[in-house]
């Protein structure tokens, strides 16, 4: 790791809450789940890495997600996001240094208090997609997702709302839990984003 990249990591791990913490705090939620905000640099820009869920799955079709699932029994957290992420998109768990984590959040309609985790990972690494779960992994700039940001009135199983969303481009729009993690992190991390050298 370079000293650069290990001098940004020490700056994370400050802005980022503490992952044994993190997983103490109460969430309403039946089910916990837990999901890894994979991080790397790449031109000088922050990137995070999200997947675009299948159409035909039975919940969150078609929706960006960072990778992530439910909790085995007697499964850590940070464990957990670890293994969906392996899953989900083929990245080994000994290539994620964890640096720390997110406020944890509920999904509305599935009932689920999810647990984030924040990693740094190597750029340019390839992905081998679930077949059953991931159409395809999103790698989005953050500062791209900082503008990109903006309310708007979405309608879920015919119930209108207004929200926070991330338009991603393609149609592509980010929003529900997924918009609440990115912005927690967004907010966390946005004066690092402004003093990485280009």
């Amino acid at each position: 790791m370079s000293s650069a990249s290990s001098s940004l990591s020490d700056a994370l791990r400050g802005v980022l809450l503490d992952p044994a913490e993190a997983t103490r705090l109460r969430v309403h939620g039946r089910t916990k789940a837990a999901v890894l905000a994979a991080l790397y640099v790449d031109g000088g820009h922050l990137h995070a890495v999200f997947t675009r869920r299948r159409d035909d799955l039975r919940s969150h079709a078609g929706e960006i997600s960072f990778p992530g699932g439910r909790r085995d029994a007697g499964e850590d957290l940070r464990d957990t996001a670890l293994r969906e992420t392996e899953e989900e998109i083929g990245l080994p768990r000994e290539h994620v240094d964890i640096l720390g984590a997110l406020a944890p959040t509920p999904t509305v309609a599935t009932n689920y208090a999810v647990y984030p985790f924040v990693g740094m990972i190597e750029p340019g690494l390839q992905w081998t997609l679930s077949p059953n779960e991931v159409e395809r992994v999103l790698e989005l700039r953050l500062a791209d997702l900082r503008a990109a940001r903006s309310r708007r009135r979405l309608m879920h199983r015919g119930i209108p709302f207004r929200t926070d969303v991330y338009s991603v481009g393609e149609g592509l729009v980010i929003w529900g839990a997924t918009a609440r993690i990115v912005g927690d992190l967004l907010a966390r991390v946005g004066p690092l984003l402004d003093a990485l050298p280009a």
